[in-house]
């Protein structure tokens, strides 16, 4: 009887673990075809923004890809820079990725960040 309720336990306990992974890229991974060199001070940063994008995997099966994860998060944060009615770019540009599992399912999170910057002259 001891022996079973050591099992039960330990299946419980091993049942209820989950695992978690977090890396973010900080390259530069931009196709733009625009150069912006930033040498003078003639620019204010105005805002920071950041989109999410996330998916859910169970056993395994599921979800978008990382790379559509990224563009679908990117287009969030682009969406809330309101980079209309005036000389404004997005600059530092931060990819975070963080995924976590557990026995049966798994999830991911994308989060694009971003300064917004305007120019003054």
């Amino acid at each position: 009887m001891k022996k079973l309720s050591i099992i039960i336990t330990l299946v419980g306990t091993i049942s209820l673990t989950s695992c978690a992974g977090h890396y973010g890229l900080t390259s530069n991974v931009n196709n733009h075809s625009t150069q912006v060199v930033l040498s003078k001070k003639n620019f204010k940063v105005i805002n920071s923004v950041s989109g999410d994008a996330s998916v859910t995997y169970i056993f395994g099966i599921g979800g978008l890809s990382k790379k559509a994860l990224i563009t679908e998060a990117k287009a969030e944060m682009l969406q809330n820079a309101n980079l209309e009615g005036g000389a404004k770019a997005v600059i530092n540009e931060t990819v975070e990725i963080k995924g976590s599992s557990f026995p049966f399912f798994g999830r991911k999170l994308v989060t694009v960040s971003a300064q917004v910057i305007e120019f003054t002259e």
